[in-house]
């Protein structure tokens, strides 16, 4: 998969590409990034792209005419890829949306600075997106949170392929059960007697009724959103009889 990131500040996207699943699947081939600076399509002094606002106002706007030369620019290396730009006014971004970006072969980030864009760039902008109802300095961390979500849906990313299909909202919108690790006692806290006894047939219904638990819990939302299988009550029911550490 292809990314190309627009941005004034390109050194922040490639820093994170060197370490971590996004160093790692471009390595292998997996992953490629071609970064644009827009001040390399501005026509004016000190390749500036930002101006005041009309009708007056805080802050700065980025301008048109470098935004899309730069969106031109990578489209003719990137034909077909849809261009999306991060911003708070775009959709929130989930995990199915990741799962359906992984299958494309590209896609073109704009990341935007100072008070925002031009609306008249939003011509050459094909999707919208947002991490959440907050604001940031500027588009490229949400840039970096699409790419890696995105990148460790595909096959040859990750070091176990079934590591991304039993996160959280991987699987019917379910928060990931808990995890542990040796030292199996540790602080009085013991590893669950279940996750220890070999039977695997239990340990995915303490697995599944725990991530239940986690979901009714924490987020309500997606709670009211399910309807429970025959299956699904038994592990509740089974989760609700003991504690997370398989007490009963």
């Amino acid at each position: 998969m292809r990314f190309d990131v627009i941005s004034i500040f390109p050194e922040l996207i490639e820093g994170y590409f060197q370490a971590g699943i996004l160093a790692r699947g471009r390595e292998r081939g997996l992953l490629t990034l071609q970064l644009w600076n827009p001040r390399d399509f501005s026509l004016l002094p000190h390749r500036r792209v930002d101006d005041r606002p009309f009708g007056g106002g805080p802050g700065m706007l980025m301008q048109a005419p470098p935004l899309v030369a730069a969106i031109a620019a990578a489209r003719e290396q990137n034909p077909g890829a849809p261009v999306a730009y991060l911003s708070p006014q775009g959709r929130p971004l989930r995990q199915a949306d990741c799962e359906r970006f992984s299958k494309r072969s590209g896609m073109i980030l704009l990341a935007g600075r100072y008070e925002g864009v031009d609306e008249r760039i939003m011509a050459a902008v094909d999707e919208e997106w947002s991490l959440g109802d907050y604001v940031l300095a500027g588009g490229e961390l949400a840039a970096l949170v699409l790419m890696e979500a995105t990148a460790r849906l595909l096959p040859g990313v990750l070091g176990h392929a079934a590591s991304a299909q039993e996160d959280s909202f991987a699987a019917e919108n379910l928060l990931d059960c808990p995890h542990y690790t040796r030292p199996e006692s540790w602080q009085g806290a013991v590893v669950p007697a279940v996750l220890l006894s070999g039977d695997h047939a239990r340990i995915a219904r303490w697995r599944r009724g725990q991530a239940l638990l986690r979901t009714r819990a924490r987020r309500p939302d997606l709670w009211a959103q399910r309807v429970l299988t025959a299956e699904d009550v038994r592990c509740l029911q089974e989760a609700e009889s003991e504690d997370e550490f398989g007490r009963v």
